[in-house]
Parts: C-alpha cells; structure tokens; sequence
C-alpha cells in the first residue's frame, strides 16, 4: 500500500472526474475567479509544488487513518513499527518541497521586486514597500491554495527564503548597491516590516519565536552596518586573523575563507559589509590590504 501511495506521489497530480484526489488539491482558480484578484507572481512551476505539498499531505492523513485502524483491531501489532518508515520518508519529502517551493516563490518568480530592485541605486529610492506588497499578494494567494495542514511549513519556509534574499540584497547585491551608515535607520524600518508580515501572517502560521529566530542573523548583519567604519575595519581585521591562526597581529590581514554563513561575527561577513560600504575609509582599507579597487 505505501509502495502505491508513493507512485501516486510521484505521478502529475491532475484534478479532474477521475481523480482521486480532487478535494485535496485545491485546483488553482481559473480568470475570473474571486482568488486571481491578488495579483500573485507564482508561476506554474511553484503552484505544482503547492499541490504535491497538499497531496504529500493527504497521504500523511491515510497513514494515520491506517495506523489506528491497526491500533483498534490489531493491538498486538504495534502499527508504528511498519509505517514509521513512511512518515518519517514523506515527512522529509514535505520539508523538501516546501524549501523548493518557497525559494522558487522568492528567488525566481519575484526576483524582479525583490534581489534585482531591493536597494538598487540607493536605499532611499528603493525602499521595501513595493517588495512587500508583492509578497503579501503571494502569501494570500498560497494560503488559499494550501490545505490548513501545508500553510505552517510552506509560510515558514517563505520568512526564511525572503530573509535569506534581504541578506543577499546586503551582503552579495553587486555593483549597483552600496550602503553607508546614514542608511542604517531605513534598512532597520525595512527589515522590521518584513518581519512584522510573518509575525501577522494568518492566525500563528508562523511562531513568534521561529520568526525572531530566523531574523537574529539578519540583525547582527544590520548592527554591523551601524558601526563606524574604523571600528568595522579593526573588528573585521581582529576576526580575520583569528581565524587563520594569526592571533591578532594585524601586520598583514588574510582573506578569510567563504563559511557558507552569513554571521556577525564571520570574517567574510564583515568584508562584504566594508566591500558595500560607501565611504572612502572603507575604500582605502580595502585598497591597501587586498587591492580592490574603489567601491564607486
């Protein structure tokens, strides 16, 4: 049976009079519908995803049915010993789907009012609103798409992919972007109303706890872009000799390693920090130690 249930899952899940699973899909609404009002950037390829996420999820609610069909009429049998495999396999086949989904939703579907226009030019030009807006008209638009069981996890997934891209905007946003202390008071409002979106979204879809969580790396980076470029470049100097074992002679500063982390207190952090910076403290500095040349 859960040999069937998983090709079910692997099949295209199609909603139609021979369908099985035509309640739990949720069929995405057709021009004209009430739903299409939100004007959601979801392409095809994330609302697929939406819907294996609701399939994924109904299969979980046979697996229980079937668990305590066997736990009423066949107790000397415990059922968890022959289905922990399968919750535990759809369980991760969820928490991966949800991440495709939600990174899909962010990076590729809006990127174009998010990474490619966030900050561009100048911060005051370019503030979060129009982002927002986008992101909320998505958020509406999956959560009457997802079943009540699929909206956690997927909303969870979606605060942590659009913190991921607002830290991407700071720390890896290209030439076009550069940042100097006197932006800090906006990049801080900013970030607290992308935040403040997922702590409202719905009815404790997300744990205030999981938002503030996900959103501390995001504030130790905007503490760093609060601070004076002398201290960032002394800081950054100290942490990068540390870590390759030069205590902290500052003689000569390596170039840290990439951790695969952003963090306040990771080296390559604060470099991208100073690399964005637009000041000529910070270019001279980064002129002198690794020849880079002049930020704008």
């Amino acid at each position: 049976m859960v040999a069937q249930l998983w090709k079910k899952a692997a099949a295209p899940c199609t909603a139609g009079a021979d369908s099985g699973l035509v309640l739990v899909c949720r069929p995405f609404p057709a021009p004209g519908d009430s739903t299409t009002n939100h004007r959601h950037t979801a392409s095809r390829g994330t609302q697929r995803l939406c819907v294996r996420l609701n399939t994924l999820h109904y299969f979980l609610g046979c697996l229980h049915t079937i668990d305590k069909s066997f736990s009423s009429h066949c107790s000397p049998l415990p059922s968890h010993r022959h289905f922990d495999g399968a919750h535990s396999s759809i369980h991760s086949v969820i928490l991966h789907v949800a991440e495709l989904a939600a990174y899909r939703l962010i990076f590729v579907d809006s990127s174009h009012s998010f990474y490619d226009s966030l900050y561009f030019g100048s911060v005051y030009h370019a503030r979060i609103h129009p982002t927002l807006r986008v992101l909320n008209q998505n958020l509406t638009y999956l959560t009457s798409v997802l079943t009540d069981r699929a909206q956690p996890q997927a909303v969870c997934e979606v605060m942590k992919a659009s913190f991921g891209a607002f830290l991407m905007v700071l720390l890896a946003g290209g030439s076009g972007r550069a940042f100097t202390r006197g932006d800090y008071d906006m990049l801080v409002e900013d970030f607290m109303s992308l935040k403040h979106m997922f702590l409202g979204c719905g009815k404790g879809l997300v744990a205030e706890e999981v938002v503030e969580q996900q959103a501390e790396v995001v504030e130790g980076v905007l503490a760093l872009m609060r601070l004076p470029t002398e201290k960032l470049v002394e800081d950054f100097s100290i942490a990068a000799c540390e870590a390759s074992g030069l205590g902290r002679s500052l003689e000569t500063v390596p170039m840290p390693p990439t951790t695969g982390k952003w963090h306040c207190s990771d080296p390559n952090t604060m470099l991208r920090v100073l690399c964005h910076r637009n000041d000529d403290a910070a270019n001279r500095f980064l002129k002198k130690a690794f020849e880079l040349p002049k930020r704008r």
